[in-house]
């Protein structure tokens, strides 16, 4: 990709997520992840109904009038994406591919911590980690994050979710808000290393998956193609049997999923290329504000 296709692909993503984040969270990502705790601000007039426990003494006693002290809730936090780069988040028969909807999901997320004055950090994993990239402020790095998603290209195409875990768990020390952001096709077991993280940060799944994923369409004899494994086969979509399977299939690997994510604690949306991921997002931000 050019310099100037690159630059206008960024920008393009960049107003097109910045705007649905004012219009649709407003507020919400802010209540849903909260600061480490509450710093002092300021001293004002004591007033009926506030906190006794807040006077300030020795303000008090100066003035002989009541003052009490405010705290305000310390915002200083630092956001992490885990991004899997694996080659089935290339699939895609609706709006978007998987990729396109990571890039637009990722862009939402990033801009929604800029608003709020958040770092904000990233994890390229495929089997291995492929990049990573230290937390900062600010709408230029969050922009470089986009760029380096857009055109970065994965040594690996497996997918090892576990790394990526590992990873953030080794570097990152301080409390961290960290989403997770996959279609979650991994062979390996990666839910106790996301159970650990979960307990020393505050983890987000989000499962990126296309209709077509859920139930196999009549498209007759269909050559397929496994990205990750690099196999390709026919399968003959215009059998009642083979599409039965296949839809039982989605459904068992989909019940795991959701009795995993729930007894690790860890709350996880789905988040359709469909183009309805802004309702999921915005009624996960809401139920965690509560």
């Amino acid at each position: 990709m050019e310099t100037k296709e690159l630059l206008s692909k960024v920008r393009e993503i960049e107003l097109k997520t910045r705007g649905l984040t004012k219009q649709v969270f407003s507020g919400e990502y802010h209540s849903a992840f909260k600061g480490r705790g509450m710093t002092f601000s300021e001293v004002k007039n004591y007033q009926y109904g506030d906190d006794v426990r807040n006077i300030d003494w020795n303000v008090t006693a100066r003035f002989n009038e009541p003052f009490i002290k405010v705290f305000e809730e310390e915002r200083e936090l630092s956001v992490f994406l885990v991004l899997d780069i694996s080659g089935s988040n290339n699939f895609g028969t609706r709006q978007k591919s998987k990729k396109e909807l990571m890039l637009e999901v990722a862009a939402v997320l990033a801009f929604s911590a800029v608003a709020n004055n958040d770092k904000i950090g990233a994890i390229f994993v495929s089997d291995n980690v492929e990049k990573y990239i230290p937390p900062k402020k600010g709408r230029s790095h969050a922009l470089m994050i986009l760029r380096e998603l857009i055109l970065f290209k994965p040594k690996s195409q497996d997918t090892h979710l576990n790394e990526g875990l590992r990873f953030f768990r080794n570097v990152v020390k301080k409390r961290s808000i960290c989403f997770l952001i996959s279609d979650f096709y991994d062979e390996h077991d990666f839910f106790e290393g996301l159970k650990i993280a979960n307990s020393k940060h505050d983890m987000v799944a989000l499962r990126l998956y296309d209709p077509s994923e859920q139930k196999l369409p009549n498209f007759g004899l269909v050559k397929m193609f496994d990205a990750e494994k690099g196999l390709v086969r026919w399968v003959n979509t215009s059998s009642k049997r083979v599409r039965e399977n296949y839809s039982k299939r989605y459904m068992t690997f989909e019940q795991n999923l959701n009795d995993n994510f729930r007894r690790s604690g860890v709350d996880y949306a789905m988040l359709s290329t469909e183009g309805k991921y802004l309702a999921e997002l915005n009624k996960l931000f809401l139920t965690r504000s509560r």
